[in-house]
């Protein structure tokens, strides 16, 4: 009987650990081209919680929010966060320079969204053309870092991490603005809104519009990925449901993310600037091997990397 007793708590006390709350800790950008993370969030913040929903009372959701993305690989690889929302550049950086062995891509989120803005007075058409100029992107390797680099590599430019024929500055979205309205810098390469915050409160110019690219895919860690895997399949799926939704519903999610990022960044977002951001942007769970081969190479242009890896493990389809 004593030993049935034993038995019996010892197997109430397994129930019990496996019953314990697991804190689901997420990573995004305070971007336009996040929207998924963005209208959860806000949904989230009214106790409506979309993935919450999805993934059952065992399961909590934190948001951590970063500047651009290898700032959220980082937190993948320290495990400050389990899931990101992030470029595609990135993760690949580091799934290259780990030999395949720490981050999967487990789904894609949205492409286009991201552009070259140029100053309205400076003719300013060619890669040629930006000998000796400035240009702000989001930060050092991120996504428009690298494709700001190989374009002006393609163009004919010599262009080092420090400098080169011209100046690729990395610099937060925010600070874009400010210096590109005074002028201390040529152009920016980078994310909506801002882009369209620099058409629409700075005059300035689109001149590389990427409308086909992937620009945000959903990344996860191998580790967790072994060890949660039936937590991220539920959590894919309840991505793909939230990206149907808000193509199904463009102005209640527009509403959201207008909520979203005014709770985030601390100022007022007019309703009508992500509506101009929102044109640029597709949503869609597809990411190609293809897709993510051209950022490799893109890489490689802008000295990122100087070998061709094997992506054959990168994409995974829990």
């Amino acid at each position: 009987m004593k030993k049935l007793i034993l038995m019996l708590l010892a197997c109430g006390l397994a129930l019990s650990a496996r019953a314990e709350p697991l804190t689901l800790r997420v990573g995004h950008f305070p971007n336009v081209t996040h929207v998924q993370a963005l209208v959860a969030q806000a949904l989230s913040r009214q106790g409506k919680g979309w993935f919450e929903q999805r993934l059952g009372p065992g399961v909590k959701i934190e948001w951590y929010s970063y500047n651009a993305g290898p700032s959220a690989m980082e937190g993948l690889l320290d495990g400050t966060v389990d899931l990101t929302y992030v470029g595609p550049s990135p993760a690949l950086n580091i799934y290259c320079r780990s030999g395949g062995r720490e981050i999967r891509i487990v789904s894609g989120a949205a492409r286009g969204g991201s552009a070259l803005v140029v100053q309205p007075d400076e003719n300013l058409k060619t890669p040629a053309d930006f000998r000796g100029k400035r240009i702000a992107t989001p930060q050092l390797g991120n996504t428009q870092d690298v494709a700001c680099r190989a374009w002006l590599t393609a163009g004919g430019l010599h262009i080092t991490q420090l400098g080169g024929d011209a100046q690729v500055i990395p610099t937060e979205n925010p600070d874009q603005l400010t210096l590109f309205k005074l002028k201390k810098i040529d152009a920016a390469w980078t994310v909506e809104p801002w882009v369209s915050r620099l058409e629409m409160e700075a005059g300035g110019k689109v001149l590389v519009d990427d409308t086909a690219s992937p620009v945000t895919v959903l990344a996860t860690g191998v580790k967790f990925l072994g060890e949660h895997k039936d937590i991220v399949e539920k959590f894919v799926a309840a991505h793909k449901e939230l990206t149907a939704w808000i193509q199904q519903h463009p102005g209640d999610a527009q509403k959201l993310v207008v909520e979203e990022l005014a709770a985030e960044t601390h100022g007022k977002i007019p309703a009508d600037l992500i509506a101009h951001a929102w044109n640029r942007i597709v949503l869609t769970n597809d990411v190609t091997l293809a897709s993510l081969q051209s950022f490799v190479d893109s890489a490689k242009a802008a000295g990122f990397l100087r070998q061709t890896p094997d992506l054959s493990q990168i994409l995974v389809h829990p």
